[in-house]
């Protein structure tokens, strides 16, 4: 993980996942249904990409997606050394989520699937399946607009009727959420 934060570091990228966030993430990977599927949205500079993959262990049955929107940043994370069943994907999450199938676990940690298109995120999970969102009582609010979109993710994912979900005061603040069964 060290190897990742200095990554993120070199290149200025200051929001990375959080420790409490990430191995909240390895654990809920390795509960991953043998050949499920996981999607992180935000590669970033891939420190919760690599809690994923910890978490995942020696399994190779899993498939993982990451989707980033910003292609140099991406290329940068991809050439590293990353097992053969992570696919990078450059592109807005907004018109990628409907097309890339079911998801047991979602990771959403960008705007696009968090604060706009968080609808699209819900429906990508497969009846059991669990998103993880964070962020969700940061130290201090980055503006304006970051606290009221927080406000609305909030009350999205705790009314929704698919859903049974959990705030967390953990690292910046977790909502878990699974979808219910059919």
């Amino acid at each position: 993980m060290a190897n990742r934060l200095l990554f993120a570091s070199e290149r200025g990228f200051e929001q990375s996942s959080a420790d409490g966030t990430g191995s909240m993430l390895a654990v809920l990977a390795a509960a991953v249904r043998r050949d499920g599927r996981i999607l992180e949205i935000g590669t970033g500079a891939g420190v919760g990409l690599a809690w994923i993959v910890d978490g995942l262990g020696h399994r190779d049955d899993v498939e993982v997606v990451t989707i980033d929107i910003d292609t140099e940043l991406v290329a940068a994370v991809a050439a590293g050394d990353w097992p053969h069943f992570v696919r990078f994907t450059v592109g807005d999450a907004l018109e990628l989520i409907p097309t890339l199938g079911p998801f047991d676990l979602i990771f959403a940690d960008a705007a696009a699937g968090k604060w706009y298109g968080l609808a699209n995120t819900i429906d990508a999970l497969t009846p059991g399946g669990v998103v993880v969102v964070d962020d969700m009582s940061p130290v201090q609010w980055a503006d304006d607009e970051h606290e009221l979109r927080t406000r609305e993710v909030r009350a999205a994912l705790l009314q929704d009727s698919r859903l049974v979900a959990a705030e967390l005061q953990w690292a910046s603040g977790l909502i878990v959420a699974t979808r219910r069964g059919p």
